[in-house]
């Protein structure tokens, strides 16, 4: 029984999210740099002529370097600042503090005005952006999704995330894979549904070779196209080939003869027909077997059913070694009061009301559904 149980590896995600927020602070600075550019420049330009050119006031009067030197009034290394107290003086003025005294130096004069007013546009535009960015992930949105996708390696990439992708998606949790998602619908039905299961989901064209590295297909283990369209399935499938040679491709697809040719004719290793695998469902549905999935084993299909054994019938106090022996049918698994048993023991007694999971030809299931209701 599948219980969807869809609770990651805590230490898994803390050292996914770890390295996600690594690379997302390397992007943030690449998207900050004229911002942090800026910033670095008026703090050491500024520094710097601080450091030439003021001179502590003497008298009010403040010479300048130039003076220094020229004059040689400068009689001590004490008279004259050193870099580390221009650079501290510099950061004081972007925060409107002064740790240097108010020069009497028109261009000095300027520089103190100048200094705090360009600080001010600088951090409150791109320095607290850039803090608010690192720490707000969703009003980062598409970005911090792909800086978590870039942290998977070995995934699986579901493209379309309608119904079925999310059914697969589910399916792959329980089997512990890792799943990436891309969908072009922002609005889809289950977006949201998908990104609460911790899976990142990059909204772009799955098309598009480049929005297929941001999914890190060329690194993925297999790519799974399921949307409704079976030309942009097998668009998606071929592009995702062409970046990664290895990568396994599963294609849903609604026409058998196409589907059978692009398994042969394009390497896919499987490409499933919607429409193939229902029909033989839907067939056997109308000849009330209860049947749960088919598949085709060499030329044969075979097909999984559940059967309620009823009181009274043929088949009721036989074993299951001997069902299996006169029918020639495999039993799955064995359901009594509630209790399942997988590869249950041969010697179980088919009792009314316990339910059993069949693997037979159709043949076989229907031939045993006589029997079961039997009189």
């Amino acid at each position: 029984m599948n219980t969807h149980n869809h609770t990651p590896s805590a230490r898994r995600n803390l050292r996914r999210n770890l390295r996600a927020q690594w690379r997302d602070t390397i992007v943030l600075i690449g998207e900050s740099g004229n911002a942090l550019l800026l910033f670095a420049g008026l703090v050491i330009g500024g520094s710097l002529l601080f450091f030439f050119f003021y001179r502590p006031p003497e008298n009010g009067k403040c010479i300048t370097h130039g003076e220094c030197i020229t004059h040689g009034e400068c009689s001590t290394d004490e008279e004259c600042i050193t870099y580390g107290e221009a650079l501290y003086g510099t950061f004081a003025l972007l925060f409107f503090q002064d740790s240097l005294a108010f020069p009497n130096i028109w261009y000095l004069d300027i520089l103190y005005f100048i200094i705090p007013i360009l600080g001010l546009i600088v951090v409150a535009d791109g320095v607290i952006r850039f803090g608010v960015a690192l720490t707000n992930k969703k009003e980062r949105g598409q970005k911090w999704q792909i800086a978590m996708a870039s942290t998977y390696s070995k995934h699986i990439i579901v493209c379309g995330l309608g119904k079925i992708g999310y059914r697969v998606i589910l399916e792959l949790i329980d089997y512990d894979r890792e799943v990436v998602g891309i969908d072009i619908d922002p609005n889809g039905r289950f977006i949201e549904k998908i990104k609460g299961l911790g899976i990142p989901v990059i909204i772009a064209d799955a098309r598009r070779t480049e929005n297929l590295i941001k999914v890190g297909v060329q690194v993925a283990d297999a790519v799974i196209p399921c949307t409704d369209n079976e030309l942009t399935n097998l668009d998606i499938a071929l592009d995702a080939r062409e970046i990664n040679p290895k990568v396994k491709v599963v294609m849903r697809m609604y026409d058998p003869d196409l589907a059978q040719r692009v398994q042969t004719g394009f390497g896919i290793h499987t490409a499933f027909s919607a429409s193939a695998l229902a029909a033989p469902i839907f067939a056997a549905a109308s000849m009330r077997i209860n049947v749960k999935s088919s598949f085709m084993a060499g030329d044969t299909r075979v097909y999984i059913a559940e059967m309620l054994v009823h009181a009274g019938s043929d088949i009721e106090g036989w074993s299951l070694e001997k069902l299996e022996k006169v029918l020639d049918v495999s039993i799955v698994s064995y359901v009594q009061d509630g209790a399942t048993q997988l590869h249950p023991a041969p010697d179980l007694q088919l009792e009314a009301g316990c339910r059993i999971l069949i693997l037979a030809s159709l043949e076989k299931l229907h031939k045993l559904e006589s029997m079961n209701n039997a009189r």
